[in-house]
């Protein structure tokens, strides 16, 4: 019965040690927003899209901000840029946009953001720095 016990345990722990999608998730905070940040796919490839998933709640409420608009851009070092308006997603509070890195290395990106789509409200900023990979190779 003791070994039944201590393979069952074992198993737990093995499962337990799975892959943490949370582990990828970059989280960004503006004065009123929190974000959750991931990327498809995980790094990012040079040549290839890169589709952007953006949970975003109010910082002090922790509610999600279903009415929102923004978008995501990026700069290399070599001033090559790549931007995409947000798009509204099905689940609450999210927003999915694309950016096509041209060239490997470590690009300036962020989030402008605001709660409603109205010009007079001002968009709040988030940045952070994406390294893109290079491409795959074709037939991999």
């Amino acid at each position: 019965m003791t070994h039944r016990l201590a393979l069952l345990v074992f198993a737990a722990a093995l499962v337990s040690c799975g892959p943490n999608p949370k582990a990828n998730e970059l989280r960004l905070w503006s004065d009123t927003y929190a974000f959750r940040v991931t990327v498809d796919p995980v790094p990012p490839r040079a040549l290839e899209p890169a589709v952007y998933r953006i949970v975003v709640t109010d910082k002090r409420t922790n509610q999600p901000i279903e009415t929102g608009e923004g978008r995501i851009f990026a700069t290399s070092a070599d001033r090559a840029n790549t931007n995409d308006g947000l798009n509204k997603e099905k689940e609450l509070g999210t927003y999915s946009g694309r950016l096509f890195f041209a060239t490997t290395g470590d690009w300036a990106a962020a989030i402008q953001f605001r709660r409603e789509k109205n010009p007079r409200m001002p968009l709040e900023r988030v940045d952070w720095i994406q390294t893109a990979r290079p491409a795959t190779e074709p037939g991999t």
